[in-house]
C-alpha cells in the first residue's frame, strides 16, 4: 500500500526531449523565460533601500497583506485596495481560488492550448481540468462550441494574454464565458506587455468588472521581472454582494497561510515601479519584429500574436514539432520548446521566447531557420 497520495504520483523518467537538452549543447536558448537571467536593467539600488527597511522587522501579519503593499499593487492597476488580496505567487493564488469554488472531484474550464503548470495546480487541489479550444482563424479564439460545462464544473479559467498564443481576451470570447453563469479566474500575468495595438473588440482587465464573479491574477515574477520576490496578487471584482462573500471566505484561507514575507510587502511600491517591465515590453517588441523579418520568404510562419513573452513558429508539415525542436537543438544549437508541451493542434509549432538578448535571438532564429 503506497505511502503517498495519488496527487502526486508521476513517471520521473527524462524523456527524449528532456535527455537531448540534458547531452547537448545549447548555443541559442530560445526558451529562456527568466528575466533575471536575460541581461535587463534593475535599480539595485531602490530594491535593495526597500527590502532592507527597518519596517521588516516587525511582525504584523494580515490576512489580506498590509495595507501598504495592497495599496501599491492597487495603485498600479487602477483598482480598489479593499479588492485585493496578496499571494506569495501566482501558483499560490489558484491554490487558494480551487480551494474557494470547488469541492474535490469538482472541475474548472481551462484553456487549450495553455500553460502545462495549470495541469499540477490543479490535481494537487483534488480538481480537474475540462478544457475548451483556442482555435486559430488568423487569430486565436476561443471556440465557443468547446465551452461545455459538467454537473461538477465550478469556474472558468482564462489567460490573457494566452500562453503561449498571445492571445487577448475579446468580446466575443468573454460574451460566451460569462453566458456560463460560472465565476471567472483570468491569469493577466502577462497583461502589460502588448506586442500590437489593441482592436476596438480586445476585452479590458476584468479587475473592474461589476457583474458576476471574478478573479483577476498578477504578480511581480512577471509585472517587474522580478520571480525571485515571490509577490503575486487576487483582484476579486464582480457584483459587489458576490465579491464581499467571496473575500469573506478568502481571508479564512489567506489567514491559515499568512504566506507573503515583510521585506517584499515592505518593498512593493519600489519593485513595482521599477524600470523593468519597460525593458521587457520593448525587448519583446523588437524580437518580435525580428522574427517576423526573419520568416519572410521562408517555409515556417509567425502566427498572429497580441502579447506576452513568446511566440509561435509554424512549420512546414514533413515532420512533427518534436522532430524539428530536436534537430534544431542536435544540427544548430538552438533550443525551442516543441508545441505538444502546450497542447497546441494544427502544427507543427515550436515555442520561441522573446526575452533573449537581441543579438542571440536573431541569431538562434536564423540558425534555426537555416534548417527550414
Amino acid at each position: 500500500m503506497s505511502r503517498f497520495s495519488r496527487r502526486t504520483a508521476h513517471d520521473p523518467t527524462p524523456n527524449r526531449w528532456a535527455r537531448l537538452c540534458e547531452a547537448l549543447p545549447t548555443r541559442y536558448d530560445l526558451t529562456l523565460s527568466n528575466p533575471t537571467r536575460a541581461g535587463l536593467p534593475y535599480d539595485a539600488e531602490a530594491i535593495a533601500a526597500a527590502l532592507a527597511h527597518p519596517a521588516a522587522l516587525s511582525y504584523a501579519p494580515h490576512p489580506f497583506g498590509s495595507p501598504t503593499a495592497r495599496a501599491a499593487v492597487a495603485g498600479a492597476l487602477g483598482v480598489d485596495p479593499a479588492r485585493v488580496v496578496l499571494t506569495a505567487s501566482t501558483s499560490e493564488a489558484y491554490g487558494w481560488l480551487f480551494k474557494l469554488l470547488c469541492d474535490p472531484g469538482d472541475d474548472v474550464l481551462a484553456p487549450s492550448p495553455s500553460y502545462p503548470l495549470f495541469d499540477h495546480l490543479a490535481t494537487f487541489e483534488g480538481v480537474a481540468l475540462r478544457p475548451y479550444r483556442l482555435r486559430y482563424t488568423g487569430a486565436w479564439e476561443v471556440d465557443a462550441a468547446t465551452l461545455v460545462p459538467g454537473p461538477r464544473t465550478r469556474a472558468a479559467l482564462i489567460v490573457s494574454p494566452n500562453n503561449p498564443t498571445g492571445n487577448y481576451l475579446h468580446a466575443a470570447d468573454l460574451a460566451a464565458l460569462r453566458a456560463l453563469d460560472l465565476p471567472l479566474i483570468c491569469d493577466e500575468v502577462f497583461a502589460p506587455y502588448a506586442l500590437r495595438r489593441a482592436d476596438a473588440d480586445r476585452a479590458p482587465t476584468l479587475a473592474r468588472l461589476d457583474a458576476g464573479l471574478a478573479f483577476v491574477l498578477g504578480g511581480l515574477s512577471k509585472w517587474a521581472g522580478l520571480p525571485q520576490m515571490k509577490l503575486g496578487w487576487i483582484v476579486v471584482a464582480g457584483a459587489a454582494r458576490a465579491a464581499a462573500e467571496a473575500l469573506e471566505r478568502l481571508e479564512l484561507i489567506a489567514d491559515t497561510y499568512l504566506s507573503v514575507g515583510a521585506p517584499v510587502q515592505q518593498a512593493a511600491a519600489a519593485l513595482l515601479a521599477g524600470p523593468t517591465q519597460a525593458a521587457i515590453a520593448q525587448r519583446t517588441q523588437r524580437n518580435l519584429a525580428a522574427l517576423r523579418s526573419a520568416v519572410a520568404g521562408t517555409g515556417a510562419e509567425v502566427p498572429r500574436v497580441e502579447g506576452g513573452w513568446y511566440a509561435l513558429l509554424r512549420l512546414p508539415a514533413v515532420q512533427d514539432d518534436e522532430a524539428w525542436a530536436l534537430r534544431f537543438l542536435r544540427d544548430a544549437g538552438v533550443r525551442v520548446q516543441p508545441g505538444w508541451f502546450y497542447d497546441l493542434e494544427g502544427g507543427p509549432y515550436v515555442v520561441i521566447s522573446l526575452l533573449p538578448r537581441a543579438a542571440d535571438f536573431v541569431a538562434g532564429v536564423e540558425a534555426l531557420l537555416a534548417l527550414v
